[in-house]
């Protein structure tokens, strides 16, 4: 149940982002044929399996809260339908956040052997992709200039990026638990955490559809779009009885 919850609401947050497309005079339709053709690109993030309950969790804590804190920046922009968009959404999110947060605490804190095995695990495997979220680093960012102009971002991707660390990086650290980075260190001067490279190739391959899931995630979409083409029909069928 929780997790049917969590997908109907992420899938409340796209109709969100689709509306918000529609005002600019994109169609629904043109939009869904860009993403099953794979010319639309989505968040890399969606391409990296969960393989257990404790990824579940790491996507709430890690995952959402990224997504938090891109989306709170967004909340600020110059254009109304998106930043409506976004404060709903981050809203919505918080409670993704909350609920993957205190379940790793729980893990961490009661769990046997095996389940904080299996947590260690999946932050080593969420933690990389999750930094990707951001962003590649300002300087090679080709589209932030432009977005900062319009005033669709009010914070750049580095930015953001290392506040996410400054803000996560304690906490998961007193849980005992340890980061895929044996370059994170605490910088006193700047009271920043900093971290080591960034595999930006890996990012660039995922974006451009090699990552792990990338065929498989659409190939699903593609499957529920065809499943789903006898309700479309039917309901255009209907709309042009009730016209005539």
């Amino acid at each position: 149940m929780v997790l049917m919850a969590k997908v109907q609401d992420e899938a409340g947050h796209g109709q969100y982002l689709y509306h918000a497309a529609e005002s600019l005079g994109a169609t629904r339709e043109g939009m869904l044929d860009a993403l099953l053709a794979g010319k639309a690109k989505y968040a890399s993030i969606f391409n990296y399996p969960t393989l257990n309950w404790a990824d579940v969790a790491w996507v709430g804590w890690l995952v959402d809260g990224a997504a938090i804190k891109n989306q709170t920046m967004l909340a600020h922009c110059s254009y109304g339908p998106y930043s409506r968009a976004m404060v709903r959404i981050c809203a919505e999110e918080t409670f993704h956040f909350k609920q993957g947060k205190e379940m790793i605490f729980n893990y961490m804190r009661h769990g046997t052997e095996k389940q904080k095995q299996m947590v260690q695990d999946g932050l080593n495997r969420w933690w990389p992709p999750t930094l990707m979220m951001f962003g590649p680093h300002d300087d090679a960012s080709s589209n932030s200039a432009v977005l900062t102009r319009w005033g669709i971002k009010t914070k750049s991707n580095d930015t953001l990026r290392q506040e996410f660390i400054n803000e996560t990086v304690p906490e998961v650290l007193e849980l005992g638990l340890t980061f895929p980075d044996p370059d994170l260190r605490h910088d006193e001067a700047s009271g920043n955490w900093l971290i080591g490279a960034i595999d930006w190739d890996e990012f660039w391959r995922v974006v451009k559809g090699d990552g792990p899931m990338n065929a498989s995630r659409l190939e699903a979409r593609q499957k529920a779009h065809d499943d789903g083409r006898w309700v479309r029909e039917a309901l255009a069928a209907y709309g042009e009885r009730v016209k005539s």
